[in-house]
């Protein structure tokens, strides 16, 4: 995706990386700030993109386990063939 919006717009890219850096330090800081999702996963809007971070609690550390457009195949990290 960054190569994508690389295209659309130069400096674009960095932008979304830099909103996805700053979506993971909010959750590093607040981690029970966010919705549920979907069971114990939780779901961190970034504020310049329509895409979200999915994201665990564990016991030592946050597990981000995707970055996913918020209406483009929103639950492809979802393994279908497990719900």
């Amino acid at each position: 995706m960054p190569c994508y919006y690389e295209l659309e717009y130069p400096g674009l890219s960095r932008r979304f990386k830099e909103e996805v850096r700053k979506a993971a330090l909010r959750i590093s800081e607040y981690p029970l700030a966010w919705s549920l999702e979907r069971g114990e996963v939780r779901k961190c809007l970034l504020h310049k993109f329509p895409y979200k971070l999915l994201y665990s609690i564990e016991n030592n550390h946050i597990l981000v386990l995707a970055v996913a457009h918020q209406h483009r195949k929103p639950d492809y990290w979802v393994d279908h063939d497990k719900t």
